[in-house]
């Protein structure tokens, strides 16, 4: 049965604590000048309700399922990917109320007396702390750092934004706290000193790449010395966490860790707790399998990605361009048909095989990751627990970040990338053949990633940003994975889909049955279920042939002197008369 803590204690706090604020109890008032009581925060249980509404600051389930980039688009592009956004007056991310509520714990946390208590609890308030100035150093660059709640009077809140190497020397501190200071035990909805491991490996290696790729320096530390300890956090993870894959068989371990009702406790760090019992749903199985889903859909660059089950690469494969559906699903990484709908293809708990649905999905590609049995079709139905951290991101962590560094060995690669193509008993990723050999397909500028270091481990990185890829998609890594590495061209590259001869009847899943038909001009008698009329309700790249592709009238373009950063709101710096700044080439107007 599931960990019922954090929903209770949420709940608890959502009562708890108007009434803690605003009761005026004739034995006991408080001082109307301070936020929460001065002898709040004595007992465990008192820390324990505040610090649970932390938990509800991490990312939703859609916000992980549902992300958008160059691999996974929906029917409406964002503003990010197409290059329209907007320099807002407010909002835009650019919010510090959660940071108040982590601050005023810190401040609290003196009033308890028992030391232990205190150092748990101030490691819990400093892990989330520094997931906070993660995501804005991610999003904004440079940010103000704040450790202390600000009145409205105070002169910081007018301060300029501190040095990136300060925010995220600050950042590791308190980490490196957390690390210490969180219990060992693993709880599948409560942060460990093993979540704090994680979370170090992924800053560290953001930073480390960002600055590597980006030719960022700073009086301090480079690049290197982030990617070392994002080597070295993922190491001690790996070595003493107790974690590994989660696997059950080659053909269905992959799906069923995104589709179990109770997140699987053997790979899974911390995930989000959904319960059908207590009324608490997302909408994934809405959002793959529902005409107003949003229509998600996998790209043909991603498709072609995946390997064969042989571990040779798909594009080597003469004629791979233009392979019908079911031929380009042959023999390739099983993780593939538990991603999308491929020849086969039966719903968890069901022995009817569907075909791709091309009125739900835009290229042909249907994503079936985290989509539970038919029983959670309604909206908002779904109940399977997010997934947020989990130790195959970790391993991908330590790989990418020893190859970076130009430290990584074939052991080293054995302990990371194998156990999880193991999983799905793909066979293991060779340094020496992978050096040797570059994959052109990944450092295609229309395909891949041209920015890729050019050293000795080219030919590795490159495939271990092909399995992060495969491995990691629809869990929301993919945006400021090519952020970090200056790809943000990518975004302009095709978002194709699967290859379209010409009109014509097509048996999408090989099973003897007409799954679609494709006409021009007048609707031809066929036995077809769905028909899309090519150039109206179905694009092709070619006109009548071709790829499909739904955002082939969608202008996307991507500024590299601008958008990897987002906009500084105008009425944030209109308050400090300018001692904000705003991020390069964003012109907001002000003149200062």
């Amino acid at each position: 049965m599931k960990n019922m803590n954090f929903i209770k204690y949420t709940v608890a706090i959502l009562t708890f604590f108007p009434f803690l604020i605003a009761c005026e109890d004739a034995l006991d008032k408080f001082p109307k000048d301070r936020t929460y009581p001065e002898f709040f925060f004595r007992t465990e249980t008192e820390l324990e309700l505040y610090t649970n509404q932390f938990y509800t600051f991490l990312p939703s389930a859609a916000a992980v399922y549902n992300e958008e980039s160059d691999v996974v688009v929906n029917q409406t592009l964002s503003e990010a990917i197409r290059g329209t956004r907007e320099i807002p007056g407010t909002g835009g991310g650019w919010s510090w109320s959660q940071l108040r509520t982590i601050n005023e714990c810190m401040v609290g946390l003196p009033n308890c007396p028992d030391e232990n208590l205190r150092n748990k609890y101030e490691a819990i308030t400093r892990f989330f702390r520094a997931y906070f100035y993660f995501d804005k150093i991610r999003r904004f660059g440079d940010v103000p750092w704040y450790d202390r709640p600000l009145g409205s009077a105070d002169a910081d809140l007018y301060k300029p934004r501190d040095s990136r190497e300060l925010v995220m020397t600050k950042i590791i501190e308190d980490l490196d706290f957390a690390i210490e200071h969180l219990g060992r035990d693993r709880n599948l909805y409560k942060i460990s000193k093993w979540t704090a491991l994680a979370l170090k490996s992924r800053v560290c290696l953001f930073e480390g790449t960002f600055r590597k790729y980006h030719g960022v320096s700073y009086p301090g530390h480079d690049h290197n010395y982030y990617l070392q300890l994002a080597a070295d956090a993922a190491d001690d993870f790996i070595t003493n966490s107790g974690y590994r894959m989660y696997t059950s068989t080659a053909a269905n371990a992959y799906r069923d860790l995104f589709s179990s009702l109770n997140a699987r406790s053997e790979e899974v760090i911390l995930a989000r707790d959904y319960n059908s019992s207590l009324g608490l749903f997302h909408d994934a199985n809405n959002a793959m399998l529902a005409l107003t889903g949003g229509r998600p859909s996998l790209t043909k660059k991603v498709v072609n990605s995946y390997l064969m089950t042989s571990g040779v690469r798909y594009t080597e494969t003469p004629g791979y361009e233009t392979k019908s559906f079911k031929d380009e699903c042959l023999n390739r990484d099983p993780r593939l048909a538990q991603t999308i709908r491929t020849p086969g293809y039966t719903r968890i708990g069901s022995n009817v095989k569907l075909a791709p649905n091309l009125s739900v999905t835009m290229t042909g590609y249907q994503p079936t990751k985290w989509v539970m049995d038919a029983t959670y079709d309604q909206v908002s139905k779904s109940c399977n627990d997010i997934i947020l951290f989990r130790a195959a991101e970790v391993y991908l962590n330590f790989a990418e970040a020893k190859a970076e560094l130009g430290t990584l060995t074939q052991n080293d690669i054995n302990r990371s990338i194998k156990p999880l193509r193991d999983r799905v008993s793909m066979p293991n990723l060779n340094l020496t053949i992978a050096n040797a050999n570059p994959d052109p397909y990944l450092e295609s500028p229309t395909t891949g990633y041209p920015n890729v270091d050019q050293g000795p481990n080219k030919g590795v990185i490159l495939e271990i940003r092909r399995e992060r890829t495969i491995e990691l998609i629809m869990e929301g890594f993919r945006y400021y994975d090519l952020i970090r590495w200056k790809e943000g061209k990518a975004f302009e590259q095709p978002m194709h889909g699967m290859y379209v001869p010409g009109p014509g009847d097509y048996d999408l899943d090989n099973n003897g049955m007409v799954d679609v038909c494709f006409y021009i001009g007048t609707q031809p008698p066929s036995f077809a279920p769905a028909f899309f009329e090519i150039g109206v309700n179905m694009l092709l790249s070619n006109g009548n042939n071709g790829y499909m592709d739904p955002h082939k009238n969608t202008a996307r373009s991507w500024r590299e002197d601008r958008d990897y950063f987002f906009p500084i709101p105008t009425n944030d710096r209109l308050l400090t008369n300018g001692v904000l700044t705003q991020n390069p080439n964003w012109n907001d107007g002000l003149d200062f």
